[in-house]
Parts: structure tokens; C-alpha cells; sequence
């Protein structure tokens, strides 16, 4: 009985593929970094619905799968009949439903975005992935992962599609990374393909240089400084094209200068000579990034093997958490950057036991 169970969690942990679970919370946390807000309640929600998506994503990949995992890969848990295909749907569909729940618990703005993710989620498992919109589908779905971290983490200041407009230049280099990590997959089963590993290492080069520069402009909650000489002297009211003077009926209204306000360290423009703590943590982090996959590519590249293109898509998605860690680096927040970070040694030991693709 006690065996038949072991066997049992095992089935479900790789149709989920648990080791990949890893690569999921730094989505929602970087899009916090990005949008310039600390984690809270509503990064905990998003950080919950999008492992639910994400597995909803798994199950119903396999699902969709079955036949062609018959005949290529009969060791998966559905082929195999360690696990029911109805099983399997159920499942996908109750994972969709626990994580449009959870998005719902951090607002409106959240939920749309959540809603989108899990029809981009359906999308390509039913219907795209077998087609050349597959990875550009794959790549919006984690985009939109990240900004569902920015919508859903809270701040006094900005609202959720501002913090959305500032989170969007790493959402799109998230996106970019996934984009070569599923063109290579595509080709895991059967290898053959050099110019899709050689794009891939090209992509994933040109993602860790953008990554490891800081990011423009400033934090979205942050207040302009006044000038040490005093406060700003109003502005010279407009003159009237004619020379004529103003009739003294018709008064100038007088403009009383603002007081400057104070700000606390953390909010200060990333422009305002400030030492940041990240700005070397960020190429080092990018760094880790292109060093996970680059090798594993060239080899597929060389070699273009299904075994080898496999363990490639294992390192790209690997890389995903360094990734994470250099955007949130990028944006001013070393502490999620390596807390982040802490997690590529669980993966890599759980990736061990439970493949990631």
C-alpha cells in the first residue's frame, strides 16, 4: 500500500513537474521590484495564483499530449497509466479555478491579468503550441505572470496599470528568455536543429547585457528633491503677445512657493548620486544568468541530439530563477534579488529526481 502511494506521488510529481515550481515565484516578485513596491499581501496572491496556473499548464500539457507521448515518450504518467487522462483534466481545470481565486483576493486589476494568463495558458497547450505562434504564446504567458506581480502588490502612490507600464521592460526580457527556451523545446524529442540552440544562445547573451544595466529613469513612487539652496522660485507668469500692460482690474494671482519635502532614503531617484547597493550585484547576477544555459546550447548546437537539446531546455529553464534575480537587481532590491538566488540550489537538487520538462 505504502509503495503504491510512493509510486503514485511520483506519477503526479512528474506530470506537474515539481522541480520546475522553482522558477515560478521570482515572476511575481521581480514584477514588484520592477514596479518599484515591496512584497506584500498581494505579492503572496500572485505568487499562489501563478503556481496554480503553472500547473494547471503542466497537466494540461500532458493531457493534450497522450497520444503523441504514446508513441515518443511512453514513460510519461498518462501513457504509462500511472495517472488518468480525466484525472489529469480535472486537475487542470481546479488549479485554474484555485488561481483565478487567488488573483481575485489581491483586486480587480490582478484578476484581468490572471484571466488573461490562463487564456494564454489553455491557449497554447490546446491549440497553439504546435504552431509558429507557440513560443511567442509561451513567452506572453510569462510576461503576463510578471505583471501580474506588479498589478498585485500594492502601493499608496502608483496605481496598478502604472506600476504595470513601469514592470513592462522585464516582462518583456522575461518574455524573451521564454520565447528561446520553448523554440528550443520544440525539438527535444527528436534533436536535430543547430540554428535553433545558436538563436537561443544569441537571445539568451543579448537578454543578460540588457539585464545587467540598471534600469531607466526613476523608482514610480519616488518625489522630486529640493535644491539645497532653498525651494524652487516660482514660475515667471506667461506675458500677453500684446504690449499693452493688464487693465488693474484683472490682478496677477500670487503663487505661494511650496515647501519641500523630505524623503527617506529608500525613495531617493537612482539619479540622485546615491550609492545603490545592487549596482554591481546586478552584472554578476546576469552573469550567473548566461552562464546556465550557454554552455548546454553550444553543445546542442554541436551536437544537436535530442538527449543534449533536452538538457539545454532543462538549463534554460533553469536560468529563469538567475534571471529573475538580476531583474529584481536591476531595479533596486538586492534582497529579493538573493533571496531569489536561494533558490537555484533546491531546483537544481530536485531536478535530480523529477525532470523539469
Amino acid at each position: 500500500m505504502t509503495r503504491r502511494r510512493t509510486g503514485r506521488t511520483q506519477a503526479w510529481a512528474e506530470l506537474l513537474r515539481v522541480s520546475a515550481l522553482f522558477s515560478v515565484p521570482g515572476d511575481a516578485l521581480a514584477g514588484a521590484a520592477a514596479a518599484g513596491v515591496r512584497p506584500g499581501r498581494g505579492t503572496l496572491c500572485a505568487i499562489g495564483a501563478s503556481l496554480c496556473l503553472y500547473e494547471a499548464g503542466m497537466a494540461l500539457n500532458d493531457w493534450a499530449d497522450r497520444a503523441e507521448d504514446a508513441a515518443e515518450r511512453p514513460h510519461r504518467p498518462l501513457p504509462s497509466g500511472r495517472i488518468a487522462p480525466s484525472a489529469a483534466l480535472a486537475a487542470s481545470a481546479a488549479l485554474t479555478a484555485a488561481g483565478l481565486a487567488l488573483a481575485s483576493r489581491a483586486g480587480r486589476p490582478p484578476l484581468v491579468v490572471a484571466t488573461a494568463l490562463a487564456a494564454t495558458v489553455w491557449a497554447y497547450d490546446l491549440g497553439l503550441k504546435h504552431t509558429p505562434a507557440g513560443p511567442g504564446t509561451m513567452a506572453t504567458a510569462r510576461a503576463l505572470d510578471l505583471l501580474l506581480g506588479a498589478t498585485a502588490s500594492t502601493s499608496r502612490n502608483v496605481g496598478p496599470h502604472r506600476r504595470a507600464v513601469h514592470a513592462l521592460p522585464s516582462a518583456v526580457l522575461l518574455g524573451a528568455h521564454t520565447y528561446a527556451v520553448t523554440a528550443v523545446s520544440r525539438h527535444e524529442t527528436q534533436g536535430g536543429s543547430t540554428r535553433t540552440p545558436l538563436a537561443a544562445l544569441a537571445v539568451t547573451l543579448a537578454v543578460a547585457g540588457a539585464a545587467s544595466g540598471e534600469a531607466l529613469g526613476t523608482r514610480p513612487d519616488t518625489t522630486t528633491v529640493a535644491s539645497p539652496s532653498g525651494p524652487p522660485a516660482p514660475a515667471p507668469h506667461p506675458t500677453l503677445p500684446s504690449s499693452r500692460p493688464l487693465p488693474s482690474a484683472w490682478p496677477l494671482p500670487s503663487r505661494r512657493p511650496l515647501p519641500p519635502r523630505r524623503l527617506r532614503p529608500s525613495r531617493l531617484p537612482a539619479s540622485s548620486g546615491r550609492p545603490n547597493p545592487s549596482r554591481g550585484l546586478g552584472p554578476l547576477l546576469a552573469l550567473a544568468y548566461a552562464r546556465t544555459p550557454a554552455t548546454l546550447l553550444l553543445h546542442a548546437a554541436l551536437n544537436p541530439s535530442a538527449a543534449l537539446t533536452e538538457r539545454a531546455v532543462g538549463g534554460g529553464i533553469r536560468a529563469t530563477i538567475p534571471l529573475q534575480a538580476a531583474l529584481a537587481a536591476r531595479a533596486g532590491a538586492p534582497g529579493t534579488a538573493l533571496a531569489l538566488l536561494g533558490l537555484v540550489p533546491a531546483a537544481r537538487a530536485l531536478a535530480r529526481k523529477v525532470s523539469p520538462t
